[in-house]
């Protein structure tokens, strides 16, 4: 089992030095949000809340994930970054695939892309890119981002998207793209792809998504071995709650361990006695 710190709702100088702490305790890596902007009326109902609304307070910071990645990188030495999750649909391609590659070259290959199809159709307006046919042009997008992290040229005409021939440097190293959602057309996007990354779920829900996950993987005919499943789990909170998550098939866990000991309000020094004490009582590092 991996463990990832989750970044979400933390003060952008505050993540610098918890990913600092994490590299260092052992962590294998941080969990980052994204939004570009949180508007103040929305009619989109936010769809992981049961009465539809944001888990955010306004004025929530939302740090740019590729900008901060690039940071984070050269103040760690092993721990991965993933986003948690990133909407390449609400982003022109080839401005998308270079962030994205720039920030994988300076980080040594520890990106992990993590992403969705996206919720907020405000935030898509004005940023001047359609909402519907978002799945579809996400999957082009992918396709078409993996061919401009390649050496050498590319060419890619799709539905969406026409590439003349040309060449996008630096090459990153190799990005495995997770795919976020609770529905049927998430977990085949996610199958068809490197892994599976979830939202605030209980354990049961997750071991279920898992087993679907499995099933759909063995269709494509991938192997289950190079399979990631990340998610943070409502209702695990001991070793051996951590242990049937991973006999099911989750192969990390997103996690905010100073939530544990001092609460939502913990100070950076709570929060990483927080981390550090949470590998004590799991002994993780035994």
């Amino acid at each position: 089992m991996k463990y990832y710190i989750s970044t979400a709702f933390l003060n952008t100088h505050e993540i610098v030095e918890v990913a600092r702490a994490a590299d260092e305790l052992g962590y294998d890596g941080i969990g980052i949000p994204d939004h570009v902007v949180n508007l103040e009326t929305l009619a989109t109902p936010y769809p992981y809340t049961k009465d539809g609304q944001r888990r955010w307070q306004f004025f929530t910071e939302w740090p740019d994930p590729w900008v901060l990645i690039g940071a984070l990188a050269q103040v760690t030495t092993r721990l991965r970054f993933v986003t948690t999750v990133y909407i390449p649909a609400m982003r022109n391609p080839y401005l998308a695939a270079k962030a994205i590659g720039t920030a994988a070259v300076l980080a040594g290959g520890r990106v992990e892309l993590g992403i969705g199809v996206g919720w907020c159709e405000e935030e898509f307006a004005l940023v001047e890119q359609r909402f519907t046919a978002r799945g579809r042009r996400t999957d082009e997008m992918l396709e078409l981002m993996r061919a401009l992290w390649q050496p050498g040229w590319t060419e890619f005409h799709g539905e969406f998207y026409r590439t003349p021939r040309l060449e996008m440097e630096p090459t990153p190293p190799r990005i495995p793209i997770y795919v976020g959602g609770l529905s049927e057309v998430a977990f085949r996007r996610a199958a068809r792809n490197d892994g599976w990354i979830g939202d605030l779920i209980k354990t049961d829900r997750a071991i279920d998504a898992a087993r679907r996950l499995r099933v759909l993987r063995a269709e494509n005919g991938l192997p289950l071995d190079e399979f990631t499943i990340l998610t943070p789990l409502t209702d695990a909170f001991t070793i051996a709650d951590y242990q049937r998550a991973e006999a099911a098939g989750i192969t990390g866990i997103l996690t905010m361990p100073w939530m544990f000991y001092a609460g939502p309000d913990a100070t950076l020094t709570e929060k990483v006695d927080g981390m550090r004490r949470f590998r004590k009582d799991l002994a993780l590092d035994s």
